[in-house]
């Protein structure tokens, strides 16, 4: 199993590569485009700002690279935020393979208006409306780890959802395309499930 993560310098990289060490294959480091495009599997890793990540892809090509592969690739955090329409973090554009904009939490137009939350969510919750394979064995109400000031809302796309203050969307899918937002290499075993499934696809 050829798994490559997409280094950029925008993702917690490291935690992740160790996480599938630990489900027993290797992952390799990369940003060439040719090593991507040769893996069974790809993962598109996140932290940090949209702006400046996106600013990364575009200095190294990946922007235009990522939509076009054909192989499954799992976004996380800012990872699948970045594989939306757009980002109103930064007035970011995104890569397009969702259909959403990401948005701040109780942000609405002009007016930012904050509910009884913390922002940024760092917490475990819970993921529920299970709606793919990538959740198989995965009970309803698992807890996962977020960490995240923007969400996107629930979408045609969205196979699982959670919510903070609002319902939003805790994973998406399209195609060959999937996204968490919460950190599955940091959610315990139910995350090592979710990211076993994702490499058994």
């Amino acid at each position: 199993m050829n798994i490559v993560i997409i280094n950029y310098g925008a993702g917690n990289i490291q935690s992740i590569k160790f996480a599938i060490e630990r489900l027993g294959y290797t992952a390799i480091l990369s940003d060439d485009e040719n090593v991507i495009r040769k893996a069974d599997k790809v993962i598109f890793p996140g932290v940090g700002e949209a702006s400046s990540a996106m600013k990364k892809l575009r200095e190294t090509g990946l922007d235009k690279v990522i939509p076009t592969l054909k192989q499954p690739v799992l976004g996380i955090c800012l990872g699948m935020q970045l594989m939306c329409n757009t980002s109103t973090e930064g007035d970011t554009i995104g890569l397009g393979i969702f259909d959403v904009e990401v948005i701040r939490f109780r942000e609405s137009g002009s007016r930012k208006t904050f509910a009884n939350v913390k922002v940024p969510q760092i917490q475990w919750n819970t993921i529920g409306n299970l709606v793919s394979p990538l959740f198989n064995g995965i009970a309803e109400d698992s807890f996962i780890y977020m960490v995240h000031s923007f969400y996107a809302p629930v979408v045609k796309e969205t196979i699982a959802t959670t919510n903070y203050d609002v319902d939003y969307s805790a994973a998406l899918a399209k195609a060959n395309f999937y996204g968490t937002q919460f950190h599955p290499e940091k959610s315990s075993d139910v995350g090592e499930q979710i990211l076993k499934n994702f490499i058994e696809l």
